[in-house]
């Protein structure tokens, strides 16, 4: 027991900040679409083996040495056609949204980046490709977090300011802190607030995620089995953290993917949440950016470090 312990099991405790998010708001809902079609396992991209995970016909057995027509048909679905019912929605209620992008998902559709950002959604980092990258080589990540960032830049015109890898390595969040023009990254589950982590030298903010209002829910056993479940599941928590909110901030992560929730019932689940959502004036539809930039205005243990401000003043 004499070593440090490197988790944090406390966290804000029974101290959560007091303050509210703008407006007096209790409750700041983070809407994510998850962008991952182009990006995934497949013997095209190079692989050895082709996707068979997260969507609606997966086994969870790669296929070796052949592309997977099925599971590859399931995936375009996202860009082809669910991405625009989304799009659609936000629009009908005026939210906007991150989107956690991988790179080369930007590099083979960079209209569809340009669209998010022509709509006012903020555009994240969600690794170069949707890999798991725990047994990825050190300098191989660094080179997909360095491609991500330009690619999205080319694509927007400007850099992400915002890190989501997913499936995480023990090197992402020192790679995404070195990198040195990402604000914050969401590789985190462990709080329904932003908070600092200074492990590896300067404070660096995190934005938790969350899973259990995820639609990964709907492609996991167990785990959800229609998209009216899903509606519940996202108007019972946002009923929940509402009561809680009543003194000390709140955070809900919706987290998306094109080629699930874009499916029509699904679809509209998240219209019904919207709809129920937007009729309460304590809610805070916001981007994570957005999150981040208030948090760094009112947090007393706000980051000193002048590059640090410089980003968040950019993010608008």
């Amino acid at each position: 027991m004499s070593e440090p312990y490197p988790r944090d099991l406390r966290g804000y405790a029974e101290q959560p900040p007091m303050w509210r998010w703008p407006g007096g708001k209790k409750v700041a809902v983070s809407v994510v679409i998850n962008w991952e079609e182009g990006a995934e396992h497949n013997v095209l991209h190079g692989d050895d083996s082709s996707e068979n995970s997260g969507c609606d016909v997966a086994d969870g057995r790669p296929r070796f040495g052949a592309r997977d027509l099925r599971t590859e048909s399931m995936y375009n679905f996202g860009t082809r056609v669910g991405v625009w019912r989304l799009l659609d929605i936000l629009d009908t209620y005026r939210v906007p949204a991150s989107v956690f992008a991988c790179g080369m998902a930007v590099e083979r559709y960079p209209e569809l980046a340009a669209e998010f950002a022509f709509r006012g959604h903020e555009i994240c980092g969600h690794g170069y490709r949707w890999i798991d990258y725990h047994d990825v080589a050190e300098e191989t990540e660094r080179d997909h977090i360095a491609r991500t960032v330009d690619v999205i830049t080319s694509a927007t015109g400007r850099p992400p300011l915002g890190w989501y890898t997913g499936r995480t390595s023990p090197n992402t969040r020192r790679l995404v802190v070195e990198h040195g023009g990402l604000l914050y990254d969401s590789d985190a589950y462990d709080d329904e607030l932003p908070y600092w982590d200074s492990e590896f030298g300067k404070p660096h903010l995190v934005l938790p995620y969350a899973f259990d209002t995820n639609d990964m829910r709907l492609a996991t056993t167990p785990g959800l089995a229609t998209g009216r479940q899903f509606g519940d599941e996202l108007i019972d928590t946002l009923d929940e953290l509402l009561l809680g909110g009543s003194e000390a901030p709140r955070m809900m992560s919706l987290g998306l993917h094109l080629r699930l929730v874009g499916r029509p019932a699904r679809a509209h689940a998240v219209r019904r949440f919207l709809e129920y959502a937007s009729a309460h004036q304590d809610v805070w539809f916001a981007r994570r950016i957005d999150i981040a930039r208030w948090w760094m205005g009112q947090n007393e243990l706000r980051s000193d470090d002048d590059s640090v401000r410089a980003r968040s003043q950019r993010a608008n």
